[in-house]
């Protein structure tokens, strides 16, 4: 079960190790995709699509349905609500790096592995900060 499963409808997760960084600083290590990449990617985005635009038919049914019978269950509800609101994100992410790639601008969560988005402060996945913090009494000392 996701981290997003566990959490109010809405939430966002917090902490989690922190990624590591490239030579150069704080961002990590750009990673640009392949053409099979960005197949894979396309694909999985279609799939995505589908599978958003399935939960959301199906969650207006359920609404419908209860309340035709006078017997509305929150939780189960808020379960499939959950449900949907994990493939949105991932489509959301899918979608945005498939319009940075064009500038291979990508890199993966290195708790994870899952892509992100160049923009990303947090893997949308596991939560993990993609950013490292330093103290600022390192920033100035050499």
């Amino acid at each position: 079960m996701s981290v997003l499963n566990k959490l109010p409808f809405g939430a966002r997760p917090h902490g989690g190790s922190s990624a590591p960084t490239s030579k150069s600083g704080g961002l990590p290590p750009a990673v640009s995709a392949s053409p099979e990449e960005m197949v894979d990617l396309e694909r999985r985005r279609d799939d995505l699509s589908a599978r958003v635009a399935e939960l959301q038919w199906d969650l207006g049914g359920l609404v419908y349905e209860m309340a035709v019978r006078d017997r509305i269950r929150v939780e189960v509800l808020v379960q499939r609500a959950a449900t949907l609101q994990e493939a949105d994100a991932e489509l959301s992410e899918v979608e945005r790096i498939l319009r940075t790639e064009q500038t291979a601008t990508a890199g993966k969560c290195a708790t994870c592995g899952v892509p992100h988005s160049s923009g990303a402060v947090y893997c949308w996945q596991c939560g993990s900060p993609l950013l490292v913090t330093r103290p600022a009494q390192t920033i100035g000392a050499r």
